[in-house]
């Protein structure tokens, strides 16, 4: 019986999230255009801190418990997830385009915070001082997107994407956050309690399970964006939820709390790595990542989680 719950709840917080996503992407893309900024600038700042909010909510209370593995194990398996899988499922529907300002300077600090949170965590924890460094960063990052919006013009826009009023923007924003948020905790609890029934071990289903079902947010609004042409909002969203995930969420726990990592490997600092220099890669490829190289990285995840799966480790 139990069984069968689980798997009513699942189907029913897919459903609860495509449809949120849907709204969201809506939401967000009006939101761009009533601002006068790029769907881009959307994507990596209003997008990522919405669809970022269930790793804030998994790691922040992880923290609370002294878990800190959960937290930055929750991290750096969302990073991996949000870099290999959801960029490379987008590009099943297009293209991701990226501008020269974009891979030089968005990419690469995608590159830079998951190089630092290595170089932190080498003594095995995260402490006061290391969350002062990742908060500064994510300050940093903030000022100077904000100041580039500001001169940044539309011109990567899609052209379908319908401006609403103001009330129905905020609306679907709300609406479509709330689905994401709550689709995405239903749909991460029943898949655990599934995977529990069939045996499945609490560190494999911390770093894959967990880490997905708190990505599904950004899976569904990034894919939604593709299916709609909104490629700034698909790809923006990716990378900025994978900054906000490192400097602001790994920052505000480590804040509260030092974070000792114990169960976190290396093969898990190197999938983080590699995750991010292959997306500055292949967007460096004629300033695209094709339909071809988003079959390779989607490739590379589940050898990843196949390692996770059988133990291996170096």
């Amino acid at each position: 019986m139990d069984i069968f719950v689980n798997i009513v709840f699942l189907l029913v917080s897919i459903v609860v999230v495509l449809w949120g996503a849907d709204k969201f992407t809506d939401g967000a893309a009006s939101m761009a255009r009533r601002w006068n900024v790029s769907e881009m600038i959307i994507g990596l700042t209003v997008v990522a801190m919405g669809t970022s909010m269930p790793e804030f909510v998994v790691s922040f209370f992880s923290a609370l418990k002294g878990s800190g593995d959960m937290s930055v194990g929750n991290v750096v398996g969302s990073n991996i997830f949000n870099s290999l899988v959801i960029v490379g499922v987008s590009t099943l529907f297009m293209s991701m385009t990226l501008t020269k300002k974009l891979l030089t300077r968005d990419v690469l600090f995608v590159v830079f915070s998951s190089l630092i949170l290595v170089a932190l965590s080498i003594d095995g924890s995260i402490n006061l001082l290391d969350a002062v460094v990742l908060l500064t960063c994510f300050g940093m990052y903030m000022v100077y997107s904000f100041n580039s919006a500001k001169n940044e013009a539309k011109e990567e826009d899609s052209t379908n994407v319908v401006t609403y009023g103001w009330g129905k923007t905020l609306l679907f924003l709300i609406l479509g956050i709330g689905c994401l948020i709550g689709g995405g905790q239903l749909l991460t609890t029943s898949a655990s309690a599934l995977a529990t029934r069939c045996g499945i071990s609490e560190r494999v289903i911390g770093l894959t399970i967990l880490a997905a079902g708190t990505s599904l947010p950004e899976l569904a609004t990034s894919v939604v964006a593709a299916r709609k042409g909104s490629n700034g909002l698909a790809l923006g969203n990716v990378i900025g939820s994978n900054l906000f995930n490192i400097f602001l969420i790994l920052g505000a726990c480590a804040a509260i709390t030092p974070l000792e990592i114990k169960g976190i490997g290396n093969i898990d600092f190197l999938a983080l790595v590699l995750s991010s220099v292959l997306l500055f890669v292949f967007g460096g490829t004629d300033r695209r990542i094709t339909k071809v190289e988003g079959l390779v990285m989607v490739t590379i995840y589940i050898v990843y989680i196949t390692a996770l799966v059988l133990g291996w480790s170096f």
